[in-house]
């Protein structure tokens, strides 16, 4: 059996990723070191990890360095049971350690939270909600036009693992998709059934604008004023992508200027935004604290992943979700 070890540090309150049977499970593929190791302990427990082949790890994984490559001179591949691995890939990419992350499976709390969002627009709920607490009258707080799920334009910005899998649920709805993705291609646009659009049309056109975009150097900043003040009447704006790629100022000033829009933001920037930001007291604003990833009973579909692509890499089958140096690339 390889040799293997649990490499995280995380608050377990958010729910144990190597819970109810995974580490169990683990235990029956491999000789798993019985500590669980992190940045903090590593130094104490690096003389025992010398025949390390494999790292299992969640959040709280350190960026390993010179350090750690010569205490795990063996360390072949890296299984890593959460989403955004940008902070520490590099080293191990560099040395072509095998890394697989089960990012598309954290997508899918972020795609279920954003079609709870999109469906609530489409009522006019925030909108609704806001004037009802203003006006205290059922009448005064519903007179405007509402929609709802028939045939209404979503518009998505980004289709990456999150934008893919919010499309497949939108399915069940009679609503028309947009898209826009620099690397969407004619082809997969018809296999997911969306139009192909630029930035400004959807921002134009849909009701709904859910921003999906990977947060790399050449997105920052890309969602200006001009594209939300082009916006639908009582339009809604949904980001759960970064905050950074948000001209929060524009954003602020159109949504003063507009209290028929609303922003649902789950990601600002910075996080939280600034204790003097008008995002905390504009009241078209919804901000929710990062809460789009997997969280509680779900965080264990992130170990049953990599422990499945684990098993795949050891009898040499191809694996779904690695990360290669061209997925860093466009990985937000």
């Amino acid at each position: 059996m390889r040799k293997a070890a649990l490499v995280y540090d995380y608050d377990l309150r958010d729910g144990e990723v190597f819970g109810d049977g995974r580490r169990q499970r683990l235990e029956r593929l491999v000789d798993l070191y019985p500590e669980v190791v992190n940045g903090a302990n590593f130094d104490r427990h690096a003389p025992a990890l010398g025949e390390v082949e494999v790292l299992f790890g969640t959040w709280g994984f350190p960026r390993l360095d010179d350090r750690h490559f010569r205490a795990m001179p063996n360390l072949k591949a890296v299984f890593y049971a959460a989403g955004n691995v940008k902070a520490f890939a590099e080293p191990l990419v560099e040395r072509d350690v095998v890394l697989v992350s089960a990012w598309a499976v954290n997508a899918i709390p972020v795609a279920e939270m954003c079609l709870a969002q999109i469906l609530l627009g489409l009522r006019g709920y925030f909108r609704t909600v806001r004037r009802y607490r203003e006006r205290r009258e059922i009448a005064a707080a519903k007179d405007f036009r509402r929609p709802g799920v028939n045939g209404e334009v979503v518009g998505l910005i980004g289709m990456g693992f999150i934008g893919t899998r919010l499309r497949h649920l939108l399915r069940r709805h009679p609503l028309r998709v947009i898209a826009h993705d620099p690397w969407l291609t004619a082809v997969r646009a018809e296999e997911l059934e969306v139009e192909r659009v630029s930035l400004e049309e959807v921002f134009a056109r849909a009701l709904i604008v859910s921003n999906h975009i990977p947060d790399i150097p050449a997105t920052r900043g890309v969602l200006t004023g001009a594209h939300f003040a082009a916006m639908r009447q009582g339009a809604t704006f949904v980001n759960t992508g970064r905050g950074a790629q948000v001209v929060e100022g524009d954003l602020i000033r159109v949504l003063g200027e507009r209290p028929d829009l609303t922003a649902l933001l789950d990601v600002t920037w910075p996080e939280p935004p600034a204790q003097d930001s008008p995002l905390w007291t504009l009241s078209n604003v919804v901000i929710s604290p990062h809460i789009g990833g997997t969280i509680g009973d779900e965080v264990t579909r992130l170990a049953d992943c990599m422990i499945d692509e684990f098993e795949a890499w050891q009898a040499g089958r191809p694996l779904r979700y690695r990360v290669t140096r061209e997925v860093l690339l466009t990985m937000g």
